[in-house]
């Protein structure tokens, strides 16, 4: 019903695609207009240091958005951790909007495989965990399983404003 509701909602712009991407990796439009605000305003505001957390997609993944790969250029460039469910359904992984630059690094999804729900006993569970240096303000941010196995992790080093 919800699928057919986005569907139904604005099909000639794509509102509705995936979160605020529009799905036509072109230059922002709809609601990727109120990203490239924030994106712009960070970046002009010379605000350092910024990453992305959400568990919203329902897997686990890493990104990286580079201003040189993407549509729209007036950003720096930035981490999106995304890391859930704790306990529901696992999704899949669509296909990503390129306007803001995104590359996958790593991600851990639901098959394609109609034998996998992806629910807590297909082991499709997924969590992330963030740790702070005190003294260097390193970050080190780890994906992990439900079995708190680290799947994959990364050490981000503070940027001088």
């Amino acid at each position: 019903m919800l699928l057919a509701l986005l569907r139904t909602y604005d099909e000639a712009r794509k509102w509705g695609f995936e979160a605020i991407g529009q799905g036509d990796n072109g230059a922002p439009r709809g609601r990727e207009l109120e990203l490239a605000d924030i994106l712009s305003f960070i970046k002009h505001g010379r605000i350092r240091n910024t990453v992305w957390l959400t568990a919203d997609v329902h897997y686990t993944a890493a990104h990286y958005f580079d201003p040189n790969k993407a549509a729209f250029q007036d950003f720096d460039p930035f981490w999106e951790f995304v890391s859930g469910p704790i306990h529901a359904g696992t999704g899949f992984q669509n296909a990503i909007d390129l306007t803001f630059g995104p590359q996958v690094v790593y991600v851990k999804a639901r098959p394609h495989d109609p034998a996998v729900l992806g629910g807590p006993a297909d082991g499709l569970q997924f969590f992330g965990q963030v740790a702070i240096d005190g003294a260097t303000e390193v970050m080190t941010v780890t994906l992990k399983d439900a079995a708190d196995t680290a799947l994959w992790s990364r050490v981000i080093e503070p940027q001088a404003a």
